[in-house]
């Protein structure tokens, strides 16, 4: 009876595998593109930073609305509206390379973060539902995540391998296989969950308890939540700048880095991210969050200070994965290798931080999860900051941007995560 049960739910739960994979997809796509639209369309760093701005600014106008619209009408069609908008905000983007509209292109980054959102509200729980909760429902919810972070290594190199060398042919139409294949696992995937019979938990929805307090009422809970905000834009922006830093020709001295190189550079930085969650995952019972957060945040630091310091034209051959997905080395600026290595780092912050700020909030551990999806928002702004920088100083001067930020999680970390709000009753 069990393994009918669970060879029934096989095809739904490899769906939810597709859509933990087109997250990291179409989130990552923005990096490339960025490098894109600086040539096609002369955005500056700050202008090529705003596909990531419009994607994550999204979550904050999303989040708490993908929660009610999942207790209102469950997992299954939230799912589906949630790859509708993803379909819908690829497609634009495709348009935007046919219509040669920076504009169309934010606003298709914008819709995706719509569905990024939804996205991520669903796709957790519903696993967890499918795999019938307890080991098995977090074991699918850890291959899932392992899904991503193999989406979010492969989309830079294989974007970077369409744009190919030659710079003034670096054009959205040239990343447009990539788009196609995001619209059309979108495609695939709702015609299966459509006709899918998919488990909905009940909610409880006649306890309508009224709390006296919130989540912000825990001073560790609010801290958390900024440490999640600098996260985000820390992951997202130190590939991204790295990118734009080596395909630059005046940052480097006239010797840019070809763009398929740069990709397969990037690329590695998400690779040792997975390698970082999987590593994550077997020492969590040994280390608490706490410790680990300290250790990722400090190591951080010392990689970024590095990369600031060490001169561009000292250079180190690093492995990295090549346009045909297999292993060889690239000759980089010895500071970007040691970007590149901050994917170790931030591949544990977001478990330490969410565990850290949501001890001790007992009832209202829900809402803290819902604000917090709001807080990915961060993911869009902080690298704005950091794009700013770069157009008034150099690429390796907005690094100082992370350096404030790694600072901050490290103070999380040691002082800020502890709960001085125990007398507030959490039953």
């Amino acid at each position: 009876m069990e393994s009918t049960k669970q060879k029934s739910y096989a095809l739904p739960i490899a769906m939810m595998f597709a859509l933990f994979f087109m997250v990291a997809f179409v989130t990552g796509l923005p990096a490339p593109l960025g490098v894109i639209v600086q040539n096609q369309f002369g955005a500056s760093n700050f202008e090529a930073t705003l596909g990531f701005a419009a994607n994550f600014i999204a979550y904050a106008f999303m989040g708490i609305p993908a929660g009610l619209l999942l207790q209102k009408i469950g997992y299954k069609k939230t799912a589906l509206s949630a790859i509708v908008v993803g379909f819908t905000g690829v497609g634009i983007q495709y348009i935007s390379g046919q219509v040669g509209s920076f504009t169309v292109y934010l606003a298709g980054a914008f819709v995706s973060g719509f569905s990024m959102c939804m996205l991520n509200t669903v796709i957790n729980p519903m696993l967890n539902t499918l795999g019938g909760g307890g080991k098995k429902g977090n074991q699918l919810i850890q291959t899932g995540g392992s899904l991503n972070s193999v989406a979010a290594t492969l989309v830079p190199v294989l974007v970077g391998y369409l744009m190919g060398a030659n710079v003034s042919e670096r054009t959205i139409e040239k990343a447009n296989p990539a788009l196609f294949l995001a619209m059309g696992i979108f495609a695939v995937v709702f015609v299966v969950l459509y006709f899918m019979n998919i488990p909905e938990p009940r909610l409880s929805i006649e306890k309508k308890e009224k709390y006296e307090h919130s989540p912000l009422s825990f001073r560790h809970f609010t801290l958390g939540a900024i440490a999640i905000f600098v996260y985000v834009g820390i992951e997202i922006g130190i590939p991204h700048f790295a990118n734009l830093f080596m395909t630059s020709s005046e940052s480097l001295g006239g010797l840019a880095i070809d763009s398929t190189i740069a990709g397969s550079v990037v690329g590695t930085y998400w690779f040792l991210m997975m390698i970082g969650r999987l590593l994550g995952a077997s020492l969590g019972g040994k280390f608490t969050s706490k410790t680990m957060l300290s250790f990722a945040s400090a190591l951080g630091l010392v990689f970024i200070f590095i990369a600031i310091f060490s001169p561009i034209t000292t250079t180190v051959n690093m492995p990295v994965f090549k346009s045909d997905i297999s292993f060889g080395l690239a000759e980089v600026p010895v500071g970007i290798m040691f970007m590149v290595l901050c994917g170790l780092c931030t591949s544990v912050m977001w478990g330490s931080i969410f565990n850290l700020a949501v001890e001790g909030l007992g009832k209202y551990t829900e809402a803290a999860s819902g604000f917090f999806m709001v807080m990915v928002c961060g993911g869009g702004l902080l690298p704005l900051v950091q794009g700013a920088v770069a157009d008034s100083c150099t690429y390796l001067s907005s690094y100082w941007v992370v350096i404030a930020a790694l600072a901050y999680m490290f103070y999380y970390a040691l002082i800020g995560c502890k709960n001085v709000n125990k007398n507030i009753p959490v039953d």
